[in-house]
């Protein structure tokens, strides 16, 4: 596997790995690999570095909403995606190419608060009014194995971060809120940084960090990959289940955490039961895949449709209006 292949995992899956932890795995110097880092982020090859926390800790419930617009101009769609990207209760904004072209991710405390949401955003942005709505019941997230296939390199991220689910909400002081708001902010922030922004002591800066991992509120640090620079082709595989049983869930789950293609498993509540992320350099291999998860599980699939990624313009794990609820309930 190149280098750079190795470089490229490394980083996007620990945005937050020091330089000298990545010389070591790469073999290489850690003047070369600043450089390499410095090119990749120049270029805009990684970029959107984000923070991965358990949003179903807070009370939040995931709704994704796929919108199929009539044609609009480039500068028509920037304005869109300002206004979604500024929407308090947006957490990721990305264009698809196919039956749809824009996927709103909303994380709101209640499906009342996510209808208002919704229905100020298409009153806002008439073009948006054509949408089709998916409740996020759990997402399961697998590093991307088809950069690295050295076992030395891959077991040096998780196999798998799930979050969502039916989890007991939490508490979190206005200390751990204020770090979290920054690591939100600024993934790739260190402790000493955090600690001067967050005006608090390192000691507790360092202790809170420690606590938020261990309680799986904080999973990861990563950075978003310029898919089409990088001539990666990634699409969104959606299933339609039915006679499925616990055994044969765990039969599909155990293929997905293996198929090294496969980035993320996300199970909905909607027109489909499964959304799979898939990537590849070679778009013969994803159509491959489609059709070897459609004859594997042949039984429990009834229905299908895939749809090509473009761009991602926003992605947060956490929604801005948590803060300023939070901040607001201060004053």
């Amino acid at each position: 596997m190149a280098k750079n292949n190795t470089l490229l995992f490394l980083s996007s899956e620990n945005c937050r790995l020091k330089i000298k932890e990545i010389a070591n795995l790469n073999r290489s110097s850690s003047q070369r690999i600043k450089y390499n880092l410095r090119n990749l982020e120049r270029k805009s090859l990684i970029n959107l570095p984000y923070s991965i926390f358990d949003y179903s800790y807070f009370g939040l419930i995931l709704f994704k909403v796929y919108f199929k617009w009539t044609y609009v101009s480039e500068k028509d769609k920037n304005k869109i995606i300002k206004e979604l990207k500024e929407n308090g209760y947006v957490v990721a904004v990305y264009e698809l190419e196919g039956e749809f072209d824009l996927v709103v991710e909303i994380e709101a405390p209640n499906p009342s608060r996510f209808n208002k949401t919704l229905k100020q955003i298409v009153t806002n942005l008439p073009s948006l009014s054509n949408y089709r709505i998916l409740l996020n019941i759990v997402t399961h997230i697998y590093p991307r194995k088809y950069l690295a296939k050295e076992e030395e390199i891959i077991s040096q991220v998780p196999a798998e971060i799930v979050i969502g689910g039916d989890r007991e909400i939490e508490e979190f002081n206005e200390k751990a809120m204020i770090l979290l708001q920054n690591l939100r902010l600024n993934p790739k922030t260190r402790l000493s940084s955090l600690a001067k922004a967050a005006d608090l002591n390192i000691r507790t800066v360092s202790k809170l960090f420690k606590e938020l991992k261990q309680r799986k509120i904080v999973r990861g640090f990563k950075y978003n990959l310029n898919t089409e620079e990088l001539k990666i082709n990634k699409s969104r595989l959606f299933l339609k289940l039915h006679n499925l049983t616990p055994e044969r869930e765990e039969e599909m789950q155990q293929y997905f955490l293996k198929t090294k293609e496969i980035i993320q498993m996300h199970k909905t509540v909607g027109d489909w039961d499964l959304e799979l992320d898939i990537e590849s350099f070679e778009k013969v291999k994803i159509r491959r895949l489609t059709v070897e998860i459609r004859e594997q599980f042949k039984d429990v699939i009834m229905n299908f449709n895939i749809i090509e990624f473009y761009k991602q313009y926003l992605r947060y794990y956490l929604p801005e209006f948590l803060f300023k609820a939070k901040e607001e309930k201060k004053e």
